[in-house]
């Protein structure tokens, strides 16, 4: 009777540390949640994002993602000027308000380079690819899930880092337990002073299968300032 007992303590116990999750388990559900077909290596979608920041007005953006022809494409409208990049793969042309003949002068003013436009390319695919895009080479999940309280909810939370080439900052995903959906993320250029930023995640839209966040809200993590928000259209 004693060993059946320890028999069963062991299997229970093996039950309940098996229930645990692993930081890529947790990204696989996370995924399931905000991409259930896999659409997202095969996009194709145009999206409208309206910047609101404080005592500034509206910058209105339109990115193109084609995935299939290796194809992006970013509009920004702001203050009565456009301009917009174009990638062809690694082809990149650029336009100030319908013309490709830009002088130094604006080109500095509107900071632009095809080095910034690959830049943004890469910003934009990765935000609104989260979380898939953290299956990404150069990402290394934390194995080991954390538990964190945020705003008063609990969250489970996975950590990132990445390959140097990739980015030196530590970045923390906050899902929901029960449904994944993520919620919230945070990163750190160094952790031990709180700097970098946390973004608020709310409402989702469903774009061509894959469920994105709504609205996006930019906050500094030394001391809650409001920095921004991005609107999904």
């Amino acid at each position: 009777m004693r060993i059946c007992s320890l028999v069963l303590i062991f299997l229970m116990g093996g039950g309940l540390a098996a229930q645990e999750l692993t930081g890529s388990e947790l990204l696989e559900k996370a995924i399931a949640y905000h991409d259930p077909n896999q659409e997202w290596n095969s996009f194709k979608a145009a999206l409208q994002v309206t910047m609101q920041t404080p005592n500034a007005s509206d910058r209105v953006s339109t990115i193109a993602m084609d995935f299939p022809a290796s194809k992006f494409g970013l509009e920004v409208a702001k203050d009565g000027d456009t301009y917009a990049y174009t990638f062809d793969g690694d082809a990149c042309e650029m336009t100030l308000n319908g013309s490709n003949e830009i002088s130094e002068a604006d080109a500095e003013k509107f900071r632009l380079s095809c080095d910034r436009g690959a830049m943004m390319r890469n910003y934009y695919t990765y935000l609104y690819g989260l979380p898939m895009k953290l299956r990404d080479s150069g990402t290394h999940l934390d194995p080991k899930v954390l538990t964190k309280t945020f705003m008063g909810k609990e969250y489970k939370v996975l950590k990132v880092t990445y390959d140097v080439e990739v980015g030196d900052d530590i970045w923390y995903f906050y899902f929901d337990p029960n449904t994944y959906a993520m919620e919230v993320y945070q990163f750190f250029h160094d952790e031990s002073k709180n700097d970098g930023e946390y973004i608020l995640l709310s409402g989702m839209e469903t774009v061509q299968g894959v469920l994105m966040p709504k609205t996006r809200k930019w906050y500094y993590n030394s001391n809650d300032k409001y920095l921004g928000t991005d609107i999904l259209n």
